[in-house]
């Protein structure tokens, strides 16, 4: 299991903002079209995501810069029908629109070629409103005109690599976290993405080998992680999705499996999506002081903790789902919230605040050691999936914050749900039996939603026909679901690879 972004190297030259030495925002038509003629770029890609989450692309030769600017410019029709379930067939034409900040360089393409992700519009010229990236946006708008507050964000992802056994270096099942070479087979493929998506203008935190570690007679399952900075919630969203296809690409390549999946193997980790956020103002962290999280923190707390039941059909959105979800595997089961504290729905990780002097500490011989305390204090959900609609969640995730910071009671709401410490202990019996629980199934999911789904309406983010089809959707499952649980090991076994390449 080997792969090298040397192959990649002139295909993706580097990012599109370094390149033209602008900020991704400022990125113009007349921008991109200089670069196609620098570059010499022979293709140019419209990506766009769909309903399954996955990655699409429209794929168009570049024969001169006129048709390139009408291409740029003025975007191109897809059936909207075969993207969306919500689009009726009678009247399925969508116009894709690129949005010349998110170009990068296709680092896999045999010709040098430039992608553009792009946005939908309708028959009459309008942002599609069930649009992935216009959902997301709506609602961070919304979330800001009504208090202020624009949401930032970033994701763990969290992923399986599968191949062959080798004999060579093995390890401890469930042993995994930190592992490195020989002991690692994976950190090639982890860190050649981790290049590629730097080189593609994304900002990735680290990346490392995570708990999950399977192995038997077939087959080698090693997990892994992948974390981002923080970002605007729209950008955090494509981010998801771009890192999943770069991965998945790697791996064909390498001639292995990677899967984003929920569960692969009873009584070993699952993998989550852990999405952390934070409200800022001004470019400025609001959530926390130098006394912890304040008050502000504590509204977007409550705003999670009461919607998290519904929060779930957005982030947790296949059966296999809530295999995950149960007590003892460090998947959250109850809602609550707490400080380093990972039982809880939603924890406050560290976030380095009052710690500026432990690198002088670290190095008491330099000169240059002591470091400036930041505070980069986020809250971190654990609920959701690799099967998340990440763009759904994301706007689901400011629905939740707006209704956070605007309803009574909200600060005595959140302190009324903090636990101190490891939920599943033995002692926490009866704290357990006082707080709500997480849904349990998609039908349950599908419920949580129909219950919740005034909040997610209200502004106008979510019509009234995605909370349906998402419901739906849901609901669909529960035969499934209640024939699986009745039938035992080998039944779930089978739905677990029947949902190996969820979103």
């Amino acid at each position: 299991m080997s792969t090298s972004v040397e192959l990649f190297q002139d295909s993706c030259p580097g990012s599109v903002a370094q390149l033209l030495q602008k900020e991704r925002e400022d990125i113009t038509r007349k921008d991109l079209l200089d670069l196609a003629d620098r570059c010499s770029v022979e293709m140019v890609n419209f990506r766009f995501v769909a309903a399954d989450g996955r990655l699409k692309s429209l794929n168009f030769a570049v024969s001169d810069r006129k048709r390139l600017d009408r291409i740029l410019g003025a975007g191109e029709r897809v059936d909207g029908s075969s993207l969306f379930p919500f689009v009726d067939p009678g009247s399925s034409d969508l116009y894709v629109v690129p949005r010349f900040r998110t170009a990068f360089f296709n680092p896999f393409a045999a010709h040098r070629t430039l992608d553009v992700l792009c946005s939908f519009f309708n028959f009459k010229g309008e942002p599609l409103s069930h649009g992935p990236d216009q959902l997301v946006r709506s609602a961070d708008d919304a979330l800001f005109e009504r208090t202020g507050f624009r949401m930032e964000s970033l994701a763990e992802l969290e992923y399986y690599m599968i191949a062959p056994p080798t004999p060579l270096y093995p390890t401890e099942q469930q042993r995994g976290y930190g592992e490195a070479p020989p002991f690692s087979r994976t950190e090639p493929i982890r860190t050649a993405a981790m290049m590629l998506l730097t080189r593609m203008g994304y900002r990735v935190k680290y990346g490392h080998s995570e708990v999950g570690r399977v192995m038997d007679r077939s087959s080698e399952m090693e997990q892994c992680e992948i974390e981002f900075d923080l970002a605007p919630v729209e950008d955090s969203a494509d981010a998801v999705v771009v890192a999943r296809w770069v991965l998945r690409m790697l791996a064909a390549r390498a001639g292995v499996t990677v899967t984003f999946a929920p569960k692969l193997v009873q009584g070993h980790a699952g993998s989550g999506l852990h999405v952390h956020s934070r409200l800022v103002r001004d470019g400025k962290d609001a959530i926390a002081d130098e006394s912890g999280i304040n008050e502000t923190g504590k509204r977007l707390l409550a705003g999670y903790l009461s919607l998290a039941p519904s929060l779930t059909a957005f982030g947790n959105t296949i059966p296999t789902s809530y295999l995950r979800l149960v007590p003892n595997q460090e998947a959250p089961v109850h809602v609550c919230w707490g400080e380093r504290n990972r039982s809880v729905l939603i924890r406050v990780p560290l976030s380095w605040s009052g710690a500026g002097d432990m690198t002088a500490k670290a190095n008491p011989k330099a000169v240059d050691a002591q470091v400036k305390a930041i505070s980069n204090c986020t809250l971190e959900l654990r609920s959701p999936d690799g099967s998340a609609d990440i763009h759904q969640l994301h706007a689901g995730m400011c629905v939740a914050a707006l209704h956070g910071l605007t309803v009574p009671g909200a600060v005595e709401y959140a302190d009324s749900l903090r636990v101190e410490s490891n939920i599943f202990k033995p002692e926490a019996e009866q704290r357990r039996s006082q707080l709500p629980k997480l849904p349990s199934s998609c039908q349950a999911s599908a419920a949580a939603l129909l219950e919740h789904r005034k909040h997610y309406e209200e502004h106008g983010v979510f019509s009234p026909q995605v909370i349906d089809k998402t419901a739906s959707r849901l609901m669909a499952f529960g035969e499934e679901e209640a024939r699986c649980r009745a039938a035992g090991f080998e039944e779930i076994n089978d739905l677990i690879a029947r949902y190996l390449h969820c979103q």
